[in-house]
């Protein structure tokens, strides 16, 4: 594919139009990761943090916005989504203290679910700033990325 399927003939922006497109099982996994020194780690790790449960929260956050993203992107469409997951790794990659979330979002429909995942994942790591920010402001949301997805007529796609 090597048009934008966003615009028309003319270059205006439009949704697209998935009427013909059959149901299909969808799958998309994305993820990304938040660096920050290794004390807020810490907190984080001992769930003692002043506002909760840091993971806890980030989770709910992230299935939430998962269901949210068409009223967030304004070209998505409005999906069912059957499943929305997220797991976190708590890592000291090198020097880095850092926490990689990873979001699968699952629908059975006309469109895959690559934004819902990517949305997951966004919120999620700001719920961790946010959660996190009154004793670290330094820290960096990185690499946020699909790493794969299935279903559709393109099927199934993995990052190298």
């Amino acid at each position: 594919m090597n048009t934008l399927t966003h615009f028309d003939a003319h270059g205006q922006a439009h949704m697209v139009d998935v009427a013909a497109k059959p149901a299909t099982h969808r799958v998309a996994v994305a993820t990304g990761r938040i660096e920050m020194q290794p004390a807020t780690l810490a907190l984080i790790e001992s769930g003692t943090a002043k506002k909760g449960d840091v993971l806890g929260i980030a989770r709910i956050a992230g299935i939430q916005a998962a269901k949210k993203t068409s009223d967030l992107i304004p070209l998505c469409h409005p999906l069912a989504l059957t499943r929305v997951a997220l797991g976190f790794a708590l890592a000291e990659a090198g020097s880095v203290p850092q926490v990689v979330c990873t979001a699968t979002v699952e629908t059975v429909g006309p469109t895959g679910v690559e934004m819902e995942a990517l949305t997951a994942v966004q919120v999620a790591l700001l719920t961790i700033y946010d959660m996190c920010k009154a004793v670290d402001r330094g820290m960096r949301i990185n690499d946020v990325h699909v790493l794969e997805k299935h279903g559709g007529k393109s099927g199934s796609w993995v990052a190298e």
